[in-house]
Order: structure tokens, then sequence, then C-alpha cells
């Protein structure tokens, strides 16, 4: 069994959804895709969950036609075309009844036809094309407790449905979408469909679960910032879950996970370039090479300093402080500390008011905000002689508010001013990489 996943970019066009098409038929092996929504839908969706009925029903026939088109670009076969005319018609007239009613405003409900659209499209796609395919609704077995997945649950019930049908070639399911535990229609928030694929595989066992975006893979760099990236062949769990979480957009920061506790290979593809190699995130090698292999940023961080005389000698300092986020329920990213001083990031700052009031209890507070996390992954193994001064020699003319070394054998972090960021970026990708 193999896991394919493919975003809303691959399927942007009829053309692109019919590519798609071909290159999961290209493999023989039995398989479950999972689809987010068409690229555009999403956003579209959330506009008429928050919409007026003028605006709504403005919206609504813009996208009625964008997806009669769609139809008309995608199949050939009267009976598969009608069926999906059919489908959109009771599709758009459920979503203008719910804005006529004034329903009251559940995004979550709207975004989820995103999804459905997609996948019954491309059901429709696989009927025409004569291929022994199913069609798994991911509400019949997806399931989230307090916004996590429930893999107990999931497990079972996925089992439970593939069970019901003859075994099929092809399975087609929802990224994304999910019901919680009011069996309310919920989702695992944006890119929530990589998270998805890697769920279904690890429950299942997979072979290998393949995500397919617009770019080779992984690259070592950020690729709209620099010149003269490439893709990384392959990178361990560990590094993956840190890119990923630390600013590179081709993955969902908690999709690792899953597959990693199953021991389940993913493998980061181009359906804009299939033949490309692409990355493949396995467990770690340790023959392989360390050092660095690539830089992620993460912008929007806050810094937040606590200085106090009471820290000196003092035990139970850093429980309380810690204690004044978890009450806010605001994660932190980075820290770093001295005998009088904690300084440490956020990614959120919703909460950065009432943060900031409860920590002047502690000391004194100061707040920087606009700052970005650079991030450099590989094997930095505790032996590895001056890994860190490798990565902070070409930062040496960039003004450095943070670092962060040793926490992870896979993750240097630097915490730098936003302004700074190209430059960090590029600076990192000739001194390391030996590009430009």
């Amino acid at each position: 069994m193999l896991v394919y996943k493919f975003g809303g970019t691959s399927l942007g066009t009829a053309d692109r959804m019919k590519s798609v098409a071909d290159l999961i038929l290209s493999d023989p092996r039995q398989k479950i895709v999972v689809l987010s929504a068409v690229s555009g839908t999403t956003d579209n969706l959330i506009k008429l969950s928050n919409s007026d009925i003028q605006n709504g029903d403005i919206l609504l026939q813009e996208m009625v036609k964008q997806y009669k088109d769609y139809v008309a670009g995608l199949l050939s076969n009267e009976a598969c075309i009608t069926s999906a005319k059919e489908f959109l018609g009771e599709t758009f007239h459920s979503l203008r009844t719910a804005l006529h009613q004034q329903k009251p405003n559940d995004e979550k409900w709207f975004v989820a036809f995103g999804e459905f659209i997609s996948t019954s499209l491309f059901s429709f796609l696989l009927i025409e094309r004569g291929v022994n395919s199913a069609y798994l609704p991911a509400l019949d077995f997806m399931r989230s407790v307090e916004g996590e997945p429930d893999l107990g649950q999931i497990s079972i019930l996925l089992k439970n449905v593939l069970e019901a049908f003859e075994p099929k070639d092809v399975y087609v399911t929802q990224g994304y979408i999910c019901r919680n535990e009011n069996n309310q229609t919920d989702n695992l928030r944006r890119g929530g469909s990589d998270y998805t694929a890697t769920i279904i595989g690890a429950v299942l066992k997979a072979e290998e679960i393949q995500i397919w975006t617009d770019i080779d893979g992984v690259h070592n760099n950020d690729p709209r910032i620099v010149q003269g990236t490439r893709a990384i062949e392959k990178l361990s769990y560990a590094e993956a879950a840190e890119l990923a979480y630390f600013g590179a957009k081709i993955l969902h920061p908690l999709c690792v996970r899953p597959a990693r506790e199953a021991g389940v290979p993913i493998r980061l593809l181009n359906t804009l370039n299939p033949t490309a190699t692409g990355t493949l995130i396995d467990k770690e090698n340790p023959m392989s090479q360390g050092g660095a292999k690539a830089v992620a940023a993460k912008d929007g961080i806050t810094a937040i300093n606590i200085r106090s005389s009471h820290m000196l000698m003092a035990h139970g300092f850093l429980r309380k402080i810690f204690e004044v986020f978890e009450i806010h329920k605001t994660s932190v990213d980075m820290i770093t500390t001295s005998e009088v001083a904690v300084s440490l990031t956020i990614d959120d700052d919703r909460n950065l008011e009432n943060i900031v009031n409860d920590l002047k209890d502690y000391g004194t507070i100061s707040v920087e905000k606009d700052q970005t996390i650079i991030c450099v992954v590989g094997s930095f193994g505790k032996d590895e002689m001056a890994a860190a001064v490798k990565v902070l020699l070409p930062l040496q003319n960039i003004p450095i508010r943070m670092i962060s070394s040793g926490g992870s054998a896979s993750n240097i972090s630097i915490l730098i001013n936003a302004k700074y960021k190209k430059d960090a970026l590029e600076a990192l990708n000739k001194g390391l990489f030996a590009i430009g």
C-alpha cells in the first residue's frame, strides 16, 4: 500500500488533475490518494462563511462558473459529466441554503466543501478511466480530540471502512478535514492534508507516503529568497521535523511524527517535474555525513527578556516563568539563560500583554518584536568539532540576539532582527554550501 497526497496547486487546473491521475496510475501498486481542495477554493469558502447574503451570492456564482469550466476541461464521458454536474449542483445548493438561512458562521463546515469537491471530481475522473476505485469519506474515519488526531480511533475506523469494500486499486479520500469529539466537522488546520496522509500511512503501515507539491523536495535554503538552492536527497525524521517547524513550507510541522513512530518513509516529490528525485525522509543513518544540510527561517517571532536578581542561586524560578506561558497557552520556541536573566521567544503574540503583566511579578521585562529565527539543520553530534563555529562564522557581520545549540543534535538556531533575514540566509548559503 502506498499513500499519495496532492496539494491544491497540483489540482489547480483540470489538466493538472488529469496529470495527477496519470501519476498514480503509472504505479501498479495499491494506493490511497489524499487530496487537498483545489487552489483558491479554501480561501473562497472562508470568505463565504463570513459574507452577507448579497456578497455571498456573488462569490457563489463565481465558484459555480469556475467549477463548470473545470468539469468541462476534466471529463469527456457524458455520464460522468452529468454525475459531476449533479454533484456540484447539490453542493452549491447546500452552501447557498446555509448562507440564506444565516447559519451561524461555522467556518469549518463551509471550508470542508473544498475537499469534498476535489475528491468527488477526481473520483469521477477515475470512473471515466475505468479504474477499480473507491471513494472514502474522511469524516467516516478521521477523528480528533481537543484538536489532536485520535490515532487509536482512526486506526479502528479506517480499517473498518476499508473492509467494507472489495479490494480496490485506488482509494480516494480528503485531507485536512475530520470530526471532533462532539461529532462536528473540524479540521487539522492549514497544511493538514500532509498530516492526514502521514496518519493514514502510519495506521496502515504503508510502504511509503508520497507528498506531491510544486517544488522538487526540500531545498537547502529558501528558494524564494536565495538563488542557487538545491533539493536535498535525504533527511532524517528529526531533521525534517525541525525544518518544517522552523519555516520550510513544503511540509506540515506535525506530519513527521506519526510516520516516524510507525517507521514509514516519506517522499516529497514535484507534480510539475515528476522525474525529479525529490527528498526522502527516513530514519537516521548513523553512517551519514555530519554537518549542516539545510537552512530555514521562521518569521513573526517575539523575544521576551526577564531580568531578575531573584534568579541568582534560586530554584523553582524557571518553573514559575514557564507556568505563565502555560496559563496563557503559548508555546516557547527558543530559550537562553544566565545567572540573572532569561530570554525566550514566542511565535504567537495574541496573549503577549497578559504574559508580560504576569511576568512583571518576577523581574524587569523587555520585549522585542519583528524577530526571525534562523534554523540550521543537519547532524551535529556532540563530538563533532567546531559545528557551531561553522554556522556562526558566515554571520559575523549580522547582529545576533540569541543562540540555541545543544538541545538537539539536529538543530542550531539563531535569533536575529527580521530586517537581516535575507542577508543571513544568503551568508549561510555561501558559507555552508559553497554556493554563490
